[in-house]
Formats: C-alpha cells, sequence, structure tokens
C-alpha cells in the first residue's frame, strides 16, 4: 500500500478521478461489497436514500434511483443521472402503501440491470436510525462490535461483545462468561460463542477480529480462547472441566489458544497455542497478573497483498506480537517479536499503549504496527522506538498534508522526556513538535477548522490547554471539551466530535459546539464506562459518511444511526482504503480509538492517486 493517497476535492463536490477506478494489478485484498443502500424515513412523505460508491468503480460511473409503490410502476426519481452524489431526498414519498427503492449504475449512457430493492413498509417509523433486535442472556450486555461480510453476500454483519461482568485487570474478582454474537443487519441472528470461565472479561482481555483472512470472500472471527470455549456450533474446545480461576478470580494457569472461527456458523476451524504463552508472571512486570494478561490484537498486510492476524501480549513492560497467516484452513505462524530477545529489544520495553493502529509508513508497500510509541516493521523486526512510554489514545493518518508520508499524534502518562502530547513522523519516530505535560489522558487529531490546513489537534492533561493545528501552533485558547472519538456525519469534509451517545460541530469562530445528534433521545447510552464508546463507528452503509451503532438502555437492540443530511460530496467507501478498513477492524482493542483513513480526509484536500485493492469474490 502507498503511504498517501487520495481521492480529489474541488469546492463542495470530491470527485474519483484516478484513471477511471482502481488499478487491479498487485493490490491489497479487499472486501466485495455491495452498493449498501440505506433509506430512512424523516418525515410523512420523505426519505433520505444513500448509497455506496465503490473503490473500483470507474470516474464516469453514474446512478439513477428507482422508487416503486406497491410492487408497481417504478419511477426514476432523478431527472438525469447522478453524478455528483451518492444520496437522494425523496419528497414524495407515498406511504399509503409500501414503497422500495433501487439503484441503477450508468456507464457510458448505458443503465445497468437495477440493484436488490430495499422496502419501507407503509408503517415505517420516522427516526434516525435501523433497529437490530438481540438475543441478549439475562444478566449480560451489550458491549464492543466490529463488522465483517461473514457470509459472503457483499453486506455487513455485525459480531457484538456481550459482556456479563467486566473487570479491569488492576483489579481483582470474578468476571463472567463473555459471549461473541453473530447478526445480520436484517436483525437476522447467527450464532454464539461463549468463551467460558478460563477466559477473564474486560477491555484489555479479549480482543477479536472480524477480517476475510484467507481471501475466500468470507470474513473469519479470531481470538483468545481457553479450555471450555463453546464454539457456535456447541463444540467445546479443549477440557470442558477445567476451571483455572484463582481465588482473586484470575486465570494465571492452563492452556491458551489462538483459535480462528468461521464466520458464518461460528464453528471452531483451527486453535493453536497462544503466542506468547504467559510462561513467568513476574516476567511481565508484577505478580497480580495485570501486566501478563494485557492483549491487543490486530490485522495487517504484511506481504501487501494479503492479511495477516497479529496477536500481542504486554505493553507496560515486555512487550511481544505474534503474526499468523490463516491459509488454506491452517494457521501457520509468521514471527514474533519480542522485547526481551529483540535486538535493542530494552528500548521497546514499556512503550505500548491500550491500542495500535496499522499502515504501511516507510513507504515499502507493506504494514508496519505503530504499537504505541513504538513501530514493528511487516517482518517482525523493531523499526523504531520514541521512548516517550505508555499513552491512552494514538492517531495515525495524514495529519499534516505538506509533509511526506503520515504522522502519528499521541499522548503518553508520564512520559520520559518533556512531549506529553506530540506529532511524530509515523516512519522515524521523530518528534515534530510537542506539547509538555507530565500527564496527557486523552488527544484527539481531526480537522475540524477549515481556516487551518491538516488536522487540528487537542488534549486532555497536566498543562495542555488550547487547540493546536498540524504544525503545532495554537490557534485558539478555548479547545472542544470532546476529546474523545470522531464521525464523518454532515454534509461537509471537516469531522464531527463524538463523545459517548453524542454527536456536535465545532465552531471555529465561537469557539462552540452544537449538537447535531443525542442518541439518549432515542433510549441509546454509551458503553465502557469513563470510556465513553459506541459499540462500533465506521461507515458500514450508504455513502462515505459513517454509522454510529449503540446498544438501548435494556441491551434488548442495537441502534444503528446514520447521518440524513445531504451532500454534494463524492467518494468511494471508505471502507476500501486499506488503513480505515484495518482500523475498524483494531477499533475494539483496548481503549476504543476512532477511525483514521491512510490520507488526508478534510478542508481543502489535494488531488492524490488512489490505493490499489483487488476484490475478493466468495468462493465455495
Amino acid at each position: 500500500m502507498i503511504a498517501k493517497y487520495r481521492y480529489i476535492s474541488i469546492t463542495a463536490v470530491v470527485l474519483w478521478l484516478a484513471l477511471g477506478g482502481i488499478s487491479q494489478a498487485a493490490a491489497a485484498q479487499m472486501e466485495s461489497l455491495d452498493r449498501g443502500l440505506v433509506a430512512l424515513r424523516t418525515g410523512p412523505g420523505t426519505v433520505f436514500v444513500s448509497w455506496r460508491l465503490l473503490g473500483t468503480d470507474s470516474k464516469e460511473i453514474a446512478f439513477n434511483l428507482i422508487r416503486t409503490r406497491d410492487g408497481k410502476n417504478p419511477t426514476r426519481l432523478n431527472s438525469g443521472p447522478l453524478k455528483e452524489q451518492t444520496c437522494f431526498k425523496d419528497t414524495q414519498a407515498d406511504f399509503s402503501a409500501a414503497i422500495s427503492y433501487q439503484v441503477c449504475t450508468v456507464l457510458d449512457g448505458q443503465e445497468k440491470p437495477a440493484g436488490k430493492p430495499l422496502v419501507l413498509t407503509a408503517d415505517t417509523p420516522i427516526q434516525p436510525y435501523l433497529t437490530i433486535p438481540l438475543k441478549t442472556l439475562p444478566r449480560h450486555r451489550p458491549g464492543d462490535a466490529s463488522v465483517g461480510d461473514l457470509d459472503g453476500d457483499g453486506q455487513y454483519e455485525i459480531v457484538l461483545k456481550q459482556d456479563m461482568r467486566p473487570r479491569d485487570n488492576s483489579g481483582s474478582g470474578t468476571t463472567g462468561q463473555m459471549k461473541l454474537e453473530a447478526y445480520k443487519l436484517d436483525g437476522s441472528f447467527l450464532w454464539r460463542i461463549d468463551l467460558g470461565i478460563n477466559i477473564r472479561e474486560g477491555a484489555h482481555y479479549t480482543q477479536f477480529m472480524v477480517y476475510d483472512l484467507d481471501g475466500d470472500g468470507r470474513a473469519e472471527v479470531a481470538c483468545k480462547t481457553a479450555d471450555g470455549t463453546i464454539d457456535g456450533t456447541g463444540k467445546v474446545i479443549g477440557d470442558p472441566d477445567s476451571d483455572y480461576r484463582n481465588e482473586n478470580g484470575k486465570i494465571l494457569d492452563g492452556p491458551e489458544f489462538l483459535t480462528v472461527f468461521d464466520g458464518r456458523s461460528g464453528a471452531e476451524l483451527a486453535s493453536v497455542p497462544y503466542i506468547p504463552p504467559r510462561g513467568q508472571v513476574t516476567a511481565w512486570g508484577d505478580n497480580t497478573g495485570n501486566r501478563v494478561d494485557r492483549f491487543l490484537a490486530c490485522v495487517a498486510y504484511l506481504d501487501g497483498r494479503r492479511p495477516s492476524l497479529v496477536m500481542c501480549r504486554g505493553y507496560y513492560n515486555r512487550t511481544v506480537l505474534a503474526a499468523w497467516n490463516w491459509r488454506d484452513g491452517k494457521l501457520s505462524h509468521l514471527w514474533t517479536f519480542d522485547s526481551d530477545n529483540a535486538p535493542d529489544g530494552d528500548k521497546y520495553r514499556g512503550q505500548g499503549n491500550h491500542n495500535l493502529s496499522v499502515g504501511d509508513v516507510d513507504g515499502d508497500g507493506k504494514d508496519e504496527i505503530i504499537y504505541g510509541a513504538c513501530a514493528i516493521d511487516d517482518d517482525g523486526r523493531g523499526l523504531y522506538s520514541t521512548g516517550l512510554g505508555h499513552g491512552d489514545a494514538m492517531h495515525l493518518s495524514d495529519i499534516d498534508p505538506a509533509r511526506p508520508g503520515l504522522e502519528v499524534f499521541g499522548i503518553h502518562e508520564n512520559p520520559r522526556h518533556p512531549h506529553g502530547a506530540n506529532l511524530r513522523d509515523a516512519a522515524t519516530g521523530k518528534v515534530l513538535w510537542g506539547l509538555q505535560s507530565n500527564d496527557a489522558v486523552r488527544g484527539v487529531s481531526m480537522d475540524i477548522d477549515p481556516r487551518h490546513p491538516g488536522y487540528e489537534c487537542w488534549a486532555v492533561g497536566s498543562g495542555l490547554e488550547g487547540l493546536y493545528n498540524c504544525k503545532g501552533q495554537k490557534i485558539a485558547d478555548r479547545k472542544p471539551s470532546s476529546c474523545n472519538m470522531g464521525i464523518w456525519w454532515d454534509g461537509d469534509l471537516l469531522r464531527e466530535m463524538l463523545n459517548g451517545t453524542t454527536i456536535e460541530k465545532w465552531n471555529p469562530a465561537e469557539a462552540s459546539t452544537t449538537r447535531l445528534l443525542e442518541a439518549r433521545d432515542f433510549d441509546c447510552i454509551r458503553i465502557n464506562g469513563s470510556k465513553s464508546s459506541p459499540c462500533l463507528c465506521a461507515d458500514i452503509l450508504g455513502d462515505w459518511r459513517e454509522e454510529l451503532i449503540l446498544p438501548t438502555r435494556d441491551g434488548s437492540q442495537l441502534r444503528i444511526f446514520t447521518t440524513t443530511i445531504p451532500t454534494t460530496i463524492r467518494m468511494p467507501t471508505l471502507m476500501h482504503d486499506p488503513v480505515y478498513r484495518l482500523s475498524v477492524a483494531w477499533q475494539n482493542v483496548g481503549y476504543n480509538q476512532p477511525t483514521q483513513p491512510g490520507f488526508y480526509l478534510g478542508h481543502d484536500m489535494k488531488p492524490v492517486s488512489p490505493p490499489a485493492i483487488q476484490i475478493s469474490q466468495p468462493r465455495d
């Protein structure tokens, strides 16, 4: 993958100009997606409809939108082919009977057959969300989620974590038994995996990856398992009678596995010993079982073409990453990076975050893992370590579009030199600018002010006041009160702020915010306690803007909020940008971080070549 790539911005319209679409030569394997058609009733006779532009679409492609009432009299809603947007507001929808919408592509003046119809019944409610009914078990509550095309139909399914009694690793006490559940977007329940009593519940423990790892057009699910895990077909992994919980509720003995599950059925496909094993608990930095059980995970294109699984352990002290391939029904181990025996390994100890990121930062076409304050190369060797130490938040993207390559904005607890919040070169680790703080607890980087090129940066912590541009210059004494997640929601290229259930837009001139959505008004809640996260925020439906997935207060439903604000900006789905797609895969890991693309997505974007991808077609 190329370190920087982008679509093109001309005033308010983003056009797909790259030689008629994406080259299918040497390219990263991506999902075969349908148009992601979505329609929400916004008033008595109004419906907002949007759909995907694919990364493989020609720059010349246009669309017609067809509405059919009660299965009769199809009507084209647009006067001419739609060339500059992938959304439409229908103001003449008659709900005295069911209506349906279909999208037709138009290329070289020829209209292709219409896609699958999306039906709205006569009693469709006026609401800004879709509903997925859940089969939440007693005493459970919905948590983090991820998406993947589990069955190869071109639509995303949701894999949802259901917790009973999660606990932070730093504390004692027995947890419940975590479940993974899969649902289709129409609400169909697919399967449930019970991870069993020998897997603790908690944000730092089970990191689950949902991705098409072998290129068969269907996503797998991978995570750490143990004796007593029950797959989606009822099969038990290991010894069903083992109980390794000690008097403090910790699990510091017994076998640990890495398991790949079939996305269609939840069936165990393969289990291997987890790398690295826990070994001597004290070797990880304490004797309480806190640091030994700090896990991270991600997916990375380590060869530039096909995704690999990277499972990790430790970041406060010893740091270990193990890379795997899932090919032809087998897990094969590629490499292990271990700070205890790697060259200059001491430099990599204690540099990890509660999160990570992935992208090609050195321009060799292969992905690196940004592991907090350090980076691991695609071949499992250390690329660099900044020595800045552990932190809670980190953002990898083209934050400063005037510079070549990607940048990392990160924050650090008790930094080892005075850059508590800083921007660094993602390829070398060189700190480009820093803000002095002895304890930064949150930090965000996104474009919220069109008056300044690049992303704005701000942080929360000791001595961290004001809002900064991508050059480190203070541009406002007042910063947004939210310093958590981001979402592309309204009709421009600036990003909105997401905190729990609230979406707000920054008003630079007044240094104030405008509320665009409060999901609490629709009986939704945030998850992950003070981290105030959604289940997921990603571009899973409709045009390039992002959806917000939250649970209802009683845990009986997921609600998928999707924007109904018109836009004249047209660009391919963000899910066909590899860096962005990987950020959706790792969003559930540890302390959730917002998605980030591998290009500058913001005001006054410049023309850049698109990424090369190749689409995986489902095969039996």
